[in-house]
């Protein structure tokens, strides 16, 4: 299996959850995603995580561990200050 890229892993995030935001970045080994869901209304972050997770499903297994995400509701991601740069660390 090619190593996805950052479409590839906001296309599988997209198709087995239901995003208002979905924003993917990344260079094939490590991903950093913005996930807004209506879904993770009342959820803990590790809750969320696994909800991303299993919508992920076997197509990232491998590569699973390089994800690292933001995951949001609605209401939370408007009212987190909106910054024109990502930090990475």
């Amino acid at each position: 299996m090619s190593e996805p890229t950052a479409a590839d892993v906001r296309q599988f995030i997209a198709a087995g959850l239901n995003c208002s935001h979905l924003e993917v970045e990344g260079d094939g080994r490590h991903f950093f995603a913005t996930i807004v869901s209506l879904e993770f209304e009342g959820r803990s972050r590790v809750a969320r995580h696994q909800r991303v997770y299993a919508a992920l499903g076997d197509r990232m297994r491998e590569q699973i561990h390089a994800l690292s995400m933001k995951t949001l509701t609605p209401a939370e991601f408007a009212a987190s200050p909106a910054s024109p740069a990502h930090h990475h660390h």
